[in-house]
């Protein structure tokens, strides 16, 4: 019998049309989106469905409008199958997501805690300037040193915000460190090095102000032992206790997102089969990378009738 995990993206996975066919389609996701907009008091469901773009992609908006597209395509899913998952994990932001869909916080506390987040990783960006990069075709460790080298060199912080896959590490800092780090990695050979739309330094120290402030939002939240155990980014192996996560969580904005580590645990532990729960494809893309034996699926396929 195949073991399942259920996947949660993170900011990057919007797009305008997103959460349409659910609406139209699935009664509880309907109820998902009908929720988000009493909640927040704006219109979020027609910004996830007509834009504008801008507006979608203001990182105060992003963060609620995934979170809600993943619960609704959640809620979708457990109409169409009564399947639960061994394990949940979410990618960055996606981690709420997960822990809303593991039952250790109400929709409504995880979407008023993520619209806070937005704000605040908005905030720091102004405050202390950065940026982040994909470098692409490095292994960890040629990067760990072209971080380390740029660091020394600027005086100012660059490091290793995600690691996605092999092949595909995200880096993050200030913007001349990451400036110098990206030329680094193209002088030793990365295949590629792309400068992302951001204007913050996530997951990284430039975000300390902004955690210590989302530290304290956190501990007002009530969080319960989750129904499902939650693999969480900055441990990359699965937690139920309540404060365990909630300091997990409270970590997250300065820790590296540590994703192919986390899919290796699952993998590891019998897991067998994954489903991406939310806009887009991305992370079954970059499960493709770390282990093409297991089986991948997506919302986006499954409730569309396409797998």
């Amino acid at each position: 019998m195949s073991v399942c995990a259920h996947l949660f993206p993170g900011q990057g996975s919007q797009y305008v049309g997103m959460g349409r066919h659910l609406h139209a389609t699935f009664t509880e996701a309907r109820a998902v989106f009908d929720q988000a907009d009493h909640i927040l008091g704006i219109d979020l469901s027609r910004l996830c469905f007509d834009g504008p773009v801008e507006s979608l992609n203001d990182t105060l908006n992003t963060q609620p409008a995934i979170l809600t597209t993943s619960i609704a395509a959640l809620r979708a899913l457990q109409e169409y199958s009564m399947e639960s998952p061994a394990y949940v994990a979410g990618h960055s932001m996606g981690e709420f997501s997960a822990v809303v869909a593991a039952g250790a916080l109400p929709f409504e506390a995880g979407l008023r805690l993520v619209r806070e987040r937005g704000r605040l990783m908005q905030q720091a960006g102004q405050r202390n300037p950065g940026g982040m990069a994909a470098v692409l075709g490095l292994a960890r460790e040629q990067v760990v040193a072209i971080c380390t080298a740029a660091r020394e060199e600027s005086g100012e912080y660059v490091g290793i915000a995600n690691d996605n896959c092999p092949g595909q590490l995200v880096i993050s800092g200030a913007t001349d460190a990451l400036e110098q780090a990206m030329e680094l990695a193209r002088a030793q050979g990365a295949k590629r090095v792309i400068r992302l739309a951001v204007s913050i330094a996530a997951h990284s120290p430039l975000m300390t102000e902004a955690a210590a402030e989302f530290r304290r939002l956190l501990d007002t939240m009530p969080l319960q032992e989750p129904a499902i155990p939650i693999v969480l980014n900055a441990t990359a192996r699965p937690l139920t206790n309540p404060e365990a996560i909630r300091e997990a969580l409270g970590r997250q904005l300065t820790s590296p997102v540590r994703w192919a580590d986390s899919m290796r645990w699952m993998i590891d532990n019998r897991v067998t089969r994954f489903t991406e729960v939310g806009p887009k494809e991305v992370l079954t893309g970059l499960l493709r990378r770390i282990d093409r034996t297991v089986e991948r699926s997506t919302t986006t396929k499954i409730l569309t009738g396409r797998a």
